[in-house]
């Protein structure tokens, strides 16, 4: 069995706890290790770009000093968490004067700079377990069902930081529900953005967004639609109007594992 540092975030210890149970679970069941450290904090959210604020970026470094230390790879499923603390080691590892700043405000007993291997759990389903071997371990075939991905802004981009996949042609979240055996649904809004951020400031852009975003994956003949982000799916789901329902990519993972049931008894 492989073990992760695992980074949940806080989002899945309140509005998002079906996204946090169904991932442990099913990497459980999938022969993965997700060891959750004692005192991670807040990750902040959003990643902030200006060159002389440190502030805001030093609990992802802690969590990612944290992994280095025992050494393990670090994986987190929030699209969020995953865009800040990607970006933050990505920056930490090409910036040496970001890097002085973190490490004479932190004062680690060995300086980090970006040692750690981070992980979106997607990237560790594609690129630990495999797609051929999760299919092989699915009980529950998703046979029929037609699933539309919805990737949103934080989980491709900036592409040179987060380095997942294609931001404008991806392909991981439809060969995850190809190996889960349903049938991914190709649509025009799978990448773009949903309008979660503004939901506060300006509800009727969000709203907008969303539904272009629900109506487009519609059109295509889609069922249902998954992600990875829990703002996206507050959003797309409060904010939209359509009918069409909106899931955690964890939740379908769990089903198809035979595993869903169980955790709700």
């Amino acid at each position: 069995m492989e073990t992760f540092t695992y980074y949940p975030g806080c989002t899945l210890r309140t509005k998002a706890k079906d996204l946090d149970t169904y991932a442990r679970i099913s990497a459980e069941a999938l022969g993965i290790v997700l060891a959750e450290p004692d005192d991670w904090q807040c990750c902040g959210g959003a990643y902030t770009t200006a060159k002389d604020e440190i502030a805001t970026k030093l609990s992802a470094v802690r969590a990612l000093n944290a992994a280095k230390e025992l050494g393990r790879p670090l994986i987190t499923v929030c699209s969020a968490c995953h865009n800040v603390i990607k970006q933050t080691n990505y920056d930490i590892s090409h910036d040496e004067n970001m890097a002085a700043k973190v490490n004479n405000y932190l004062q680690l007993p060995e300086a980090y700079t970006g040692e750690t291997t981070v992980y979106h759990y997607l990237e560790m389903l594609r690129d630990v377990v495999g797609f051929d071997n999760l299919k092989e371990k699915v009980t529950n075939p998703l046979t029929g069902r037609k699933i539309a991905a919805y990737y949103g802004c934080l989980l491709l981009r900036p592409a040179k930081a987060l380095a997942m996949d294609d931001p404008e042609n991806p392909a991981i979240m439809e060969d995850f529900i190809k190996a889960i055996g349903a049938t991914p649904v190709i649509y025009a809004q799978r990448n773009e953005c949903c309008g979660g951020y503004i939901t506060l400031e300006d509800k009727a852009q969000a709203q907008k967004r969303s539904a272009a975003v629900m109506n487009s994956a519609a059109d295509m003949g889609a069922e249902m639609i998954v992600t990875a982000c829990p703002l996206c799916l507050y959003n797309l789901r409060k904010n939209s109007g359509s009918e069409l329902p909106v899931y955690y990519f964890t939740e379908l993972l769990a089903e198809a594992l035979g595993l869903k049931e169980a955790s709700n008894e």
